[in-house]
């Protein structure tokens, strides 16, 4: 079962929206139909509780609710990570929670506390594997400057499989990739646009937010990627960058905006963005992506 979630990891780690309905509640059940697009077209690995998920944004009555709802739309199809974070005891109680719904393995959100220490984040980590009971974990890291020590000790304990990298410092990454055990899986962890220059350092597969509306194009770059042809795998992410491009303005504050809004313009609603993200787009941002969606002929 591990060597089948490495090889997953190896592939397109699609971060799942969280749906809400028109009164601002979570709408698990709208989740469903993007699950199975994206399982159909081939993504190989789902993720509730990320960022695209809103994860910031949920209770965590709401996050352990997701994570039991997203176990049971893939139904075993294929790997579904958690996330959790936060707070170490709601960290500690979302993993027994995902653990118990059927997760394949837990992706650990970096605490953003102002105060965190390298040392106290290995802590925080074995805290959560203690909690998840030998459950895999998949680190989520987007701030190197812990160090390369801190990423080794915390690569080095016993539940950790894997690390998503989200952070655009490739040259940090290859030094972390070559003196971490090789059986640890480096995931790209900022999606399509910055895939090629992790691969080149040794990084394999990549997360994304693009599968919620336009799954084929992912995996399409993917495959390209796999096969080694950068060419075709940068006129790919040519083809997608407009988005990518919208969901990176205000401080990545549309980041999920934009993938909300093309989910309406498509055809599946899945509600707005909660605050502090930005809802909705701009008349600019809108225009930009229907420009984008009609110019692809996307439908879901």
């Amino acid at each position: 079962m591990t060597s089948d979630l490495r090889s997953a990891l190896r592939g397109i780690s699609g971060i799942l929206v969280t749906p809400y309905d028109k009164t601002g509640e979570i709408d698990p059940e709208r989740q469903k139909a993007i699950v199975d697009k994206a399982i159909a077209m081939g993504v190989h690995i789902l993720v509730a509780n990320g960022n695209t998920g809103e994860f910031y944004a949920l209770t965590i009555d709401e996050a352990e609710t997701m994570a039991r709802a997203s176990v049971e739309y893939v139904g075993g199809r294929v790997p579904l990570l958690a996330g959790v974070g936060r707070g170490v005891r709601d960290a500690c109680r979302l993993a027994r929670t995902s653990r118990e719904a059927g997760a394949a393995a837990l992706m650990i959100h970096q605490p953003p506390d102002p105060f965190s220490a390298p040392r106290g984040l290995v802590d925080y980590v074995r805290a959560v594997a203690d909690a998840a009971e030998g459950l895999p974990i998949v680190l989520y890291l987007r701030n190197d400057a812990i160090g390369i020590k801190a990423i080794r000790e915390l690569c080095e304990l016993p539940s950790v499989i894997g690390v998503k990298w989200a952070t655009p410092n490739p040259l940090k990454l290859a030094e972390a990739i070559g003196t971490t055990d090789p059986g640890i899986v480096w995931v790209g962890g900022l999606a399509e646009v910055w895939a090629p220059a992790f691969y080149a350092v040794g990084a394999r597969g990549f997360t994304s937010g693009l599968i919620n509306v336009w799954p084929q194009r992912s995996v399409a770059i993917h495959t390209a990627l796999e096969a080694g042809d950068y060419r075709e795998a940068n006129r790919l992410i040519a083809g997608m960058k407009a988005f990518e491009d919208i969901r990176a303005e205000e401080l990545n504050g549309t980041n999920v905006t934009g993938v909300k809004a093309a989910l309406a313009a498509i055809g599946h609603d899945c509600g707005a963005t909660r605050a502090p993200s930005a809802w909705p787009l701009t008349d600019t941002q809108q225009a930009a992506l229907h420009a984008f969606i009609n110019s692809n002929e996307i439908r879901f």
